[in-house]
Order: C-alpha cells, then structure tokens, then sequence
C-alpha cells in the first residue's frame, strides 16, 4: 500500500513540475522521471517515474514545423546580459515575433540564437542553436 502511494505521489509531482517548468524532453523526462521514482520507491517507482516523466516530455515537445518556420523568418537579433535559459523568463526588452501558422508559442532571436517561447509567461521553452 505504501508503495503505490508513492508512486502515485511521484507521478503527480512529474506531472505538474514538468508541464509547469516546460523544460523536457521525452528523453530528458524519462532520465529524470526515473531518477526521482528511483530515489522515492526504489526500482518500481523508477520504472513508474521514467514512463511518467517520458509521456510529460512528449507532450512538452515542439513540432518540427514550429521549428521550420522560425527558420524561414529573418528577424534581428537582440543583445540581452542575462543568461537565456529554457525555463526561464526573457526579458521585457526582448519583443516577441509571432510563429508563423502557430499562435501558442512566440519566438525571438535573442544573442544570434532563436528561442521559442511561451507568450502568456515569456518563458523559455526551447533554444535553437
């Protein structure tokens, strides 16, 4: 009984940390699902936490597309002192361009490297090298 409780906690907690930080990948999810199932429950909650953190990642991945039509738009770049960081919010300086064909990301060129970003938070979602 304990066990699944927690595996059951460390699902929801993958959950909700991973779609609030939107920062994973499926396989970056799958890594740290299973490290953090693994340290909670041992074997099975690692099991648990990879196949959990794996499907929050997916949801969490940009299409393809999203990314070919930022490379199609030619847009300045901006100099920002700060670190840009996936996770972490851009500046106010920093004008956000509306991705072609895709209205619930925004994206920037920010030091000579376009980021996708989320419009509601400024949020970094991916960095495009």
């Amino acid at each position: 009984m304990r066990t699944r409780l927690a595996v059951s906690l460390i699902a929801a907690s993958l959950l909700t940390s991973g779609a609030a930080l939107a920062q994973s990948t499926t396989v970056e999810g799958a890594h740290n699902g299973a490290e953090a199932g693994g340290a909670v429950a041992g074997p099975l909650g690692a099991m648990v936490g990879g196949t959990v953190g794996a499907a929050v990642g997916a949801g969490l991945e940009i299409p393809n597309a999203v990314i070919n039509s930022i490379d199609e738009e030619r847009a300045p770049s901006v100099v920002v002192h700060e670190r840009v960081v996936v996770g972490e919010p851009l500046p106010d300086t920093v004008v956000l361009r509306p991705v072609p064909r895709y209205t619930e990301y925004r994206y920037a060129v920010v030091n000579d490297r376009r980021v996708i970003v989320d419009p509601r938070t400024r949020r970094v979602i991916k960095i495009i090298d």
